[in-house]
C-alpha cells in the first residue's frame, strides 16, 4: 500500500526536524518518494501534528502476574474508564490483551515492552503479548534472584561465564533486554529476611545487592545489549529509600544502567516516624543524574483512583498487604527465580503520602532537563493504567493546568512539593523524544520511533489542539506498518501480524554444559527446556522474532 500524509507538522527529534512537509509511505517503510503516488491513498495532515507510533519501554501487558490479577478482580473488570485523568474499576487498569491493544493504539502507541519475563513463564508471557494484535512487543529477561546467578557470583566465577549466562538466558527467553528486581531480595525473602539493603547480605550465598547490580551491570554492557540493565532497586515505596536508590547508582560503577519506575524510590524522610515524615527526593535523584551521565530513568507516575500493583517484589508486596484495596491479594513463588506480588491499591487524592507521589512523579519529569534521559510510563497498572498517558502529558505541558491540579491535593502534600515553583512546560517536540526517539534509541531500535527514510511505517496525526490530553487521546490517524489501523479506512488488526522484538546476542558454546549442571541443582527441569526457538515462536505461540538489536560477536 502506498500513502502520502499531505501537508502536516512533521516532528522528529531524531534529527531536530519540525515543520511542515509531505511523507510517504510504501511497502510498509518511509520513502523518499513514491513510483506511482497518482494511485497512492492521500492523508490531508493540514493543521495537524505528524510524529512515529509510540514506544513503551516499561508496561505490565503480558505473564503469570497479569493473569492473576485478573483472576483474583474478576468481579471488577467489567467497568469501563470514567472521567478523564480518574480513572475507576475493571478493565480500565487491567484491560485484555485485545483491549490493551486497542488502547494503546486509539493512543497512538505502536510498541510495547513487558519488563519482567520469568524465564520459566517466557513462554505465558509471549503467548500472551501475541494476542495484543497490531502491536509489536518486547521483553526484558528477569535475573538477579535466581539460584544459579548468585552462585555464580559467590562463587567467583569469571564474568566471562556469567556473562555467557546471561546471554543465554536472554537469547532462550526470546528477550531484548535484562531486568533484575530488588536484587538479591526476592531470595533473601524466602530465607527469612524482610529487610534488605543495597549493601545487605544474603543469608544464604554471602553476596550483596551492590555485587549483583554491578556483575549484571557489567554482564549487559559486554555482551552488548543495547538497553542498560533495568533495575527496580531496592525499597520500592519506603519512606527514605532515596539512599538505596544513590547507591544503587554507585554500585554501577559508571556503567550504564537505567532505573525503573524512580518515582516510587525517590522518597526522603523527616526525623519524626510518622505517615507525614516522608518527603520529595526528586530533587536528589535528579543532582545524581547530572552527576552521573550513565544514568537513565523512567518515572513511574501514579494517577489517583483504582488499580493493581503486580510486581516480582515479593519482599515488599507481602508488606503491602495491609494496604490492600479491596482486601484481597497474592503472593506466589515462581520456580525460585523470582516471585509475585499482586496487591489491589486506590490512589486517593485527598490522602498525603499518595499526593506526594504524584507531586514527586511530576517534579522528576520537570527538574530533568533531558527528555532523552526520563521516559513517560506509569508502570502500568501499578501506578496507573497506560490510558492515563494523555492526560499525564497534559499535566507535563500545561502549567495552568498542573497548578489547577494541584490545588486539589492534600495541602500538606502541596506545601512540602517542589511543583508548584517550576514554571517549566513540555514541548511537542520533548514529547516526541521521550515517547519516540529516545526510547527507539536507549533499546537499539534503529528501525522505529523516528520518520527518516527506510523507517517502519509506524506513523500517528494528531490534530493540533491546546487541549493536549484530547489531542494525544485521539489521533486522526494510525499507521502501523504502512497500514491504516485508525481513522479513515482503517484496517481491522485482526488482519496484521505479531511480532516479537529480540535481541541477538552471542555464547559460548563451551559454557553451555557447566552451566546446565548448575541449573539443574536448583530447578525442577533442565535448563534446556527454557529455550524457545523461532519456530516454536511463529508457528506455536503466534509471533514472529525478528531481531532488533545486535550484540557484541564472539
Amino acid at each position: 500500500m502506498q500513502i502520502i500524509i499531505k501537508r502536516g507538522r512533521v516532528i522528529d527529534p531524531s534529527r531536530n526536524f519540525d515543520a511542515v512537509s509531505d511523507l510517504f509511505v510504501s511497502d510498509g517503510k518511509i520513502v523518499e518518494s513514491l513510483t506511482n503516488p497518482a494511485s497512492a491513498h492521500v492523508v490531508d495532515a493540514s493543521g495537524c501534528v505528524i510524529m512515529a507510533g509510540g514506544i513503551d519501554l516499561h508496561t505490565h501487558i503480558g505473564g503469570g502476574k497479569v493473569s492473576l490479577a485478573r483472576m483474583l478482580l474478576s468481579d471488577q473488570l467489567q467497568s469501563p474508564i470514567s472521567t478523564p485523568g480518574q480513572f475507576d474499576q475493571g478493565d480500565s487498569f487491567l484491560p485484555t490483551a485485545s483491549q490493551t491493544a486497542s488502547r494503546y493504539l486509539d493512543m497512538g502507541y505502536t510498541t510495547c515492552f513487558e519488563p519482567a519475563v520469568i524465564p520459566c513463564n517466557a513462554r505465558s508471557a509471549h503467548a500472551e503479548m501475541a494476542d495484543v494484535a497490531g502491536i509489536d512487543t518486547g521483553g526484558y529477561c528477569l535475573l538477579g534472584n535466581d539460584d544459579v546467578l548468585l552462585a555464580l557470583i559467590a562463587d567467583k566465577q569469571p564474568q566471562a561465564l556469567i556473562n555467557d549466562y546471561v546471554a543465554w538466558m536472554v537469547r532462550a527467553t526470546q528477550c531484548i533486554a535484562v531486568k533484575v528486581v530488588n536484587p538479591g531480595g526476592i531470595s533473601a525473602f524466602k530465607f527469612g529476611d524482610r529487610h534488605f539493603d543495597v549493601d545487605s547480605v544474603h543469608p544464604k550465598y554471602g553476596v550483596t545487592p551492590a555485587q549483583v547490580i554491578e556483575t549484571l551491570c557489567r554482564a549487559v554492557h559486554e555482551i552488548g545489549l543495547a538497553h542498560p540493565l533495568h533495575v527496580h532497586c531496592s525499597n520500592l515505596g519506603v519512606p527514605g529509600n532515596i539512599e538505596s536508590t544513590l547507591a544503587t547508582i554507585r554500585a554501577a560503577n559508571g556503567l550504564p544502567i537505567h532505573l525503573t519506575h524512580a518515582q516510587f524510590h525517590s522518597y526522603g524522610k523527616d526525623k519524626d516516624d510518622h505517615e507525614s515524615s516522608m518527603v520529595s527526593a526528586a530533587a536528589q535523584l535528579v543532582d545524581a543524574m547530572a552527576k552521573h551521565p550513565n544514568v537513565t530513568i523512567d518515572v513511574g507516575q501514579i494517577m489517583f483512583g483504582q488499580t493493581v500493583t503486580i510486581s516480582a517484589d515479593a519482599m515488599h508486596q507481602h508488606d503491602n498487604f495491609r494496604f490492600a484495596d479491596p482486601r484481597k491479594s497474592i503472593l506466589v513463588d515462581v520456580e525460585c527465580e523470582a516471585g509475585c506480588g499482586v496487591v489491589p491499591f486506590r490512589y486517593r487524592r485527598k490522602q498525603f503520602v499518595h499526593s506526594l507521589q504524584w507531586a514527586i512523579g511530576l517534579e522528576l519529569f520537570l527538574m530533568i532537563d533531558d527528555p532523552s534521559r526520563v521516559f513517560l510510563t506509569t508502570d502500568h497498572p501499578n501506578g496507573a493504567p497506560f490510558t492515563t498517558y494523555p492526560h499525564l502529558i497534559r499535566l507535563l505541558a500545561d502549567k495552568s493546568f498542573r497548578e489547577t491540579a494541584l490545588s486539589e491535593i492534600h495541602a500538606d502534600a502541596k506545601s512540602t512539593s517542589d511543583l508548584a515553583g517550576i514554571d517549566r512546560e513540555y514541548t511537542l517536540s520533548d514529547i516526541a523524544t521521550m515517547t519516540r526517539s529516545a526510547p527507539a534509541k536507549i533499546l537499539g531500535l534503529s528501525d522505529r520511533g523516528h520518520l527518516s527514510v527506510g523507517a517502519v511505517a509506524d506513523v500517528v496525526v494528531y490534530r493540533e489542539n491546546d487541549d493536549l490530553e484530547v489531542m494525544f487521546a485521539s489521533p486522526e490517524t494510525v499507521i502501523r506498518r504502512g497500514v491504516i489501523v485508525r481513522g479513515k479506512n482503517a484496517t481491522s488488526v485482526s488482519d496484521l501480524a505479531s511480532w516479537t522484538l529480540t535481541a541477538e546476542v552471542s555464547v559460548d558454546s563451551s559454557s553451555v554444559a557447566k552451566l546446565a549442571d548448575r541449573y539443574e541443582q536448583n530447578s525442577t527441569f533442565a535448563m534446556q527446556r527454557l529455550q524457545i526457538d523461532d519456530e516454536e515462536m511463529s508457528a506455536v505461540i503466534g509471533s514472529h522474532p525478528v531481531v532488533a538489536s545486535k550484540g557484541k560477536a564472539k
